[in-house]
This record gives C-alpha cells, structure tokens and sequence, in this order.
C-alpha cells in the first residue's frame, strides 16, 4: 500500500530540498526528493518513555508494533488508543495503556535516546538490553517466495523510491508474494512498523516469514520472536548475537538474500524449495 501524501502533495515522510547536482562538466540546482528524519517521543498514558529518531509515517503501526515488540503490552487489545500530537521539536505518540502495564513499565524505565531506530540505546542494565523471548512456533522460509519478494520489493517501497534513504521491512507469503510493506529511516523503526501493521489488519504471525533490507542485529531477532514470527530474512549479515538469539528462540534466520541465493544461519532445514515446503504444511 503506497504512503499517503499530505495536504501539500508530498507523499508522508518526504520533504524536498535544494541541491546542486554536477554531472561531469554541468552542474544545476534542482529539487531533491528528502527523507524525513525527526524525533518522534513514545508517552504511555502520560509518562514520557521513549524517543526515535524515525520517518513520521505510519506512526499507529509504529506505536502499536514499538509497544509489542518491547514487550511493553502483551497483545493488540491493549493498546487502547494512539493520539498523534504535533509538537515544536517533532510527534508524540500518546499511548493509553492498561494501568496495571504502565505501572510495571515504569519498574523498567528507560531514557532512550535513540539514533536512526536504535531500539535499546540507553538500556539501564544488561537484562533490560537483552531480552529472551519464549520460543515460537517453527517458522519456514520457501526460497522461492524469497526470491520473488526480492525481485518484487522496490517496487513497494514508495518513499525509498523517491529518496533511497529508507528501510523496508516487508511480510512475505508463500503463495500470495509481499503481503504488506512498512518504511523507515530505521531498520527497528520499520520493522516495528510492520509489526504493528499485521497486527491492524489481523495478519496471522505463522502465515509467512519477514524480510528486511539491513542487517539482522539481535535487536531485530529479538522484536521478531517477541510477537510470535517464526523466520526473518535480511538482505545484509547477521551478527553472533542475532544467530545466538534465533536458535535459543526457534526462528529461521537467513542473511545475505540475494537473487537465487540466501546464507541460512539457523535451521537450514526449515529454508526450503516450494514444493517441500507444500509438503511439509500439509503434513
């Protein structure tokens, strides 16, 4: 689903700027399609918690996935609203929540000052940056559906298409290709966006598997396992952590997707070719 654009006509998260652009001897002064990178403050039912730094679009599935995948509420029902108020130096998303969930949040607060998404800057003691989520479900990987989702991803990603400065997290089907897309200026921001996306729409977290353009940190398995996805794909490496937390939690991890190729990191067995992958589901 493309972006909606605002009032101006920009696409949401777009901005443009003036550039001066030289190709080899000619040099002229255009405007540049910009991705927007502004703070945007996390407040659960009054109490500040939390500021990314992240594109202001999608910000409902931002707020609703952010408080999923860090385990500040246990499922959808509990975020009971999401107020988007404009301030001077960037969004606040007011989040109402259970009490008896904002209590326990404040027993683990933070000041998280993130750069670009960074999902657990600020941590204030180790067990705060490094959750272990419960195991999932065995998630499965159909290499075709990869290589058709990597084939097709550009083509739903709207607001990297007009800048190239954004991620995409992207929910693959095995039969149905990209089921839905979410952008960011941050690999966790998007992903978080997705999350929130398929949790909106109902999107049954054993149906498919994720795909994004970065690497896959720990903090992306981490945000993965928590709200039940069983397999993530990512363009770029894997890091010691990331594969340690994906075998602990029982998730599919493959690096380095490319065209007809793909590094599987856990659970090899689990990353197979359509026709086994049918098998296996109807068994």
């Amino acid at each position: 689903m493309p972006s909606p654009r605002s009032d101006s006509g920009r696409r949401a998260g777009v901005v443009q700027r003036q550039v001066e652009r030289r190709r080899g001897a000619v040099t002229t002064r255009v405007a540049d399609a910009v991705a927007e990178e502004i703070p945007i403050a996390f407040v659960y039912n009054g109490r500040p918690h939390a500021v990314m730094m992240a594109t202001p679009a999608d910000l409902e599935d931002f707020a609703l996935g952010f408080s999923l995948s860090e385990a500040i509420i246990a499922n959808a029902a509990e975020c009971e609203r999401v107020d988007v108020v404009t301030a001077l130096a960037g969004i606040e998303l007011h989040v109402t929540i259970p009490p008896a969930r904002a209590e326990r949040l404040q027993d683990r607060v933070r000041e998280l000052t993130g750069r670009t998404g960074c999902g657990l800057c600020g941590a204030q003691t180790l067990e705060a940056a490094v959750r272990h989520p419960p195991a999932v479900p065995g998630g499965m990987i159909d290499a075709a559906a990869l290589d058709r989702a990597l084939a097709e991803l550009g083509e739903h990603q709207p607001i990297n298409g007009e800048t190239g400065a954004v991620h995409a997290a992207a929910w693959v089907l095995p039969q149905g290709g990209i089921a839905i897309v979410r952008e960011d200026v941050g690999r966790h921001n998007a992903l978080d966006k997705l999350i929130g996306a398929m949790q909106r729409t109902r999107t049954d977290v054993r149906t498919g598997f994720a795909l994004v353009t970065s690497r896959a940190s720990y903090e992306m398995v981490m945000k993965a396992a928590t709200v039940g996805i069983g397999a993530l794909a990512a363009i770029s490496a894997p890091t010691a952590l990331a594969i340690a937390l994906a075998e602990e939690a029982n998730l599919v991890l493959v690096g380095f997707a490319r065209a007809q190729g793909c590094s599987s990191y856990t659970f090899p067995q689990r990353v197979v070719a359509a026709q086994a992958a049918r098998r296996r589901s109807s068994t």
